[in-house]
């Protein structure tokens, strides 16, 4: 169950369900509150909780090195794998039509409503108990990040995914906008039927977002 990957009891079981309730829920359901607040307040917890134990880790680890981690540990495209491998999809109460529409399988909607329960998680047991839920959910990760430097290269995972499962390497597509001091960058990555669209102010970047995109997405569809 979830609350046992969580390693928290709800004192409030009320605070777990809203967490789970999408706003697609909301729509058909008058009256009802979506977990969004929960979400924005989860994001915060999350990046604090990861931030901290970081910090504490890695004592040799300069500034860019720990964001570059925590980007790579709170991003959507983790938190939807995190989401996926605790069964939070089953659980959540999505409307008739998203539901229908594959919405307990989409990155995004997994995403949030993890950064939601984390929320939740806060609200309910203050920051110990969210601490040591993140450390449940996200410690594997935290230490194949610090155990790996190229964890957060997500054009390499994609294309180690893509070739893992039999699929031809991802292809790059870039544009550029705007003035020569200021230029925007958009990339398209396609992996087999998977496509990521990511923007940077360098190509470099604006390709790696988009194969955070799309390694999420591509994750997701080849779990069973």
């Amino acid at each position: 169950m979830l609350v046992d990957r969580l390693g928290h009891r709800f004192n409030d079981p009320e605070l777990l369900e809203l967490a789970l309730t999408h706003r697609s829920w909301c729509a058909e359901h008058s009256g009802s509150s979506s977990n969004e607040r929960l979400e924005f307040l989860g994001d915060a917890v999350l990046s604090l909780v990861v931030t901290r134990r970081l910090y504490e880790r890695f004592g040799d680890w300069t500034e860019g090195d720990l964001a570059k981690t925590r980007a790579s540990l709170v991003n959507a495209a983790t938190l939807a794998e995190v989401g996926r491998s605790v069964g939070l999809g089953e659980q959540l109460r999505l409307g008739r039509g998203e539901d229908a529409s594959g919405g307990r399988r989409k990155p995004s909607i997994l995403a949030d409503a993890l950064e939601a329960v984390i929320g939740a998680v806060y609200l309910d047991g203050g920051l110990g108990a969210a601490d040591d839920a993140v450390g449940r959910l996200l410690g594997a990760r935290l230490d194949a990040a610090a155990s790996s430097p190229g964890y957060a290269d997500f054009k390499t995972r994609l294309q180690e995914l893509a070739a893992r499962i039999g699929l031809d390497p991802p292809a790059y597509g870039v544009s550029a906008s705007g003035p020569a001091h200021d230029r925007q960058f958009r990339a398209e990555v396609r992996a087999g039927g998977t496509t990521g669209v990511g923007t940077g102010s360098t190509k470099k970047d604006a390709e790696q977002r988009a194969a955070e995109v799309a390694y999420g997405a591509l994750s997701v569809e080849v779990r069973p």
